[in-house]
């Protein structure tokens, strides 16, 4: 019996070795993406004052394909929540991007830096049930990530993202002007990756 112990941690040794030989590259290679974590959104005015907020959960997910041994696009799409003085904030991110990832003698670390576009699809649920509109809004944002190849084809990830964009505005329903909403954030995010190829 102790030897067949022995002879499968070898074995899963052996494996693991040989799946991380390649880790640090993902020319080539289609992967998808889940994410969870924590979202610290800006402060906000509604109804003409400032509107504190809390820090709310993201998740999501996305995909990434390797351009070369460097560089790699991405599009990604989370929902955060978080709370206000004032009611519920959702937040839907369309995100594309790209990365640099940093090739260390560690195979298994694969460091990346990431930039990009978002589109930024967001609603209101004020706490006096009052309906309110938050218009689309395009903004920016910068990534700082690593991974840790677990197999070739696996990997766990961990991000922190700041995303930039312009105050948008809220609206009732006969469409006047209720306050505005900055969807400006950091998220704190660790995930897993899986690439098919």
């Amino acid at each position: 019996m102790k030897k067949l112990i022995v002879v499968a941690c070898l074995a899963t040794t052996v494996s693991l070795t040989a799946g991380t030989a390649m880790a640090d590259s993902i020319k080539g290679r289609v992967g998808v993406t889940g994410k969870i974590g924590v979202l610290i959104p800006a402060d906000n005015k509604s109804d003409f004052y400032t509107n504190k907020t809390d820090a709310g959960f993201i998740g999501g997910g996305g995909f990434i394909y390797g351009i070369d041994d460097h560089f790699a696009a991405e599009l990604d799409v989370t929902r955060s929540s978080f709370g206000s003085e004032t009611g519920d904030f959702g937040v839907t991110n369309v995100s594309l991007g790209g990365q640099y990832r940093f090739a260390l003698t560690q195979h298994q670390l694969v460091p990346y830096l990431g930039a990009g576009l978002d589109i930024l699809v967001s609603d209101y649920d004020p706490n006096d049930g009052q309906s309110r509109n938050v218009d689309t809004t395009v903004g920016v944002h910068g990534s700082a990530g690593i991974d840790y190849f677990l197999q070739r084809n696996l990997a766990l990830t961990a991000e922190a993202k700041l995303v930039v964009a312009p105050d948008t505005s809220i609206t009732d329903q006969s469409g006047a002007h209720r306050g505005d909403f900055d969807p400006t954030s950091f998220s704190s995010t660790a995930g897993i990756r899986f690439f098919f190829n």
